[in-house]
């Protein structure tokens, strides 16, 4: 294991031959029926991927290389996101939603509860009255247990431009609808 790698010294070289001068192309089939140039970049001899470049490249990476690319403000205007409603978001002075974008000037805002609240009694509360009760009366004290559960969704619907979008928000208990109401009553009055 101590042996030196006899291809360490680059005498070595992966591929076929290239003619100096020549530099390579696009393998025939991938151009379309003509040889294509390749970029500079992908002409350049460099370290294997995954190594550490012995001597980097006088040219900087290219920005932003395997990562989508960074876009700065849209057409709405741009800046931070003010709201957010399940998927449809209020900019300065846009809505953005999956069906497109809004002008947020005149936008008419609905909400709508579609969720239930159940209270029943669970059944661990049951079993343990039934077993108190055959010892003590007190037992019956465990029928006043109560357990609600909170199930639906609250729609949120914007209506603007002569467009129209929807979205559904997860009720997570009794208060769920209170705090969208206040969020769909801020987008209101930045609708005006």
């Amino acid at each position: 294991m101590s042996d030196p790698n006899p291809y360490a010294d680059d005498s070595y070289r992966w591929g076929p031959p290239q003619q100096p001068g020549n530099p390579p192309t696009v393998a025939d089939g991938q151009g379309y029926g003509y040889p294509q140039q390749l970029p500079d970049a992908a002409a350049q001899p460099g370290p294997a991927y995954g190594y550490p470049a012995v001597n980097p490249p006088a040219q900087p990476p290219v920005p932003g290389y395997g990562f989508p690319p960074q876009q700065g403000p849209g057409p709405g205007g741009g800046g931070a996101p003010m709201l957010s409603l399940g998927d449809i978001t209020v900019m300065n002075d846009s809505i953005v939603t999956p069906s497109g974008t809004l002008p947020l000037k005149g936008a008419v805002w609905t909400a709508t509860d579609m969720s239930r609240t159940e209270e029943k009694i669970p059944t661990v509360a049951i079993v343990l009255a039934i077993v108190f009760a055959l010892l003590c009366l007190v037992g019956l004290l465990f029928l006043l247990m109560k357990e609600k559960k909170t199930t639906g969704f609250i729609q949120v619907s914007v209506t603007s431009g002569g467009r129209h979008h929807s979205t559904m928000i997860q009720a997570t208990g009794p208060e769920t609808f209170q705090m969208v109401m206040a969020q769909v009553n801020t987008a209101r009055s930045m609708s005006i």
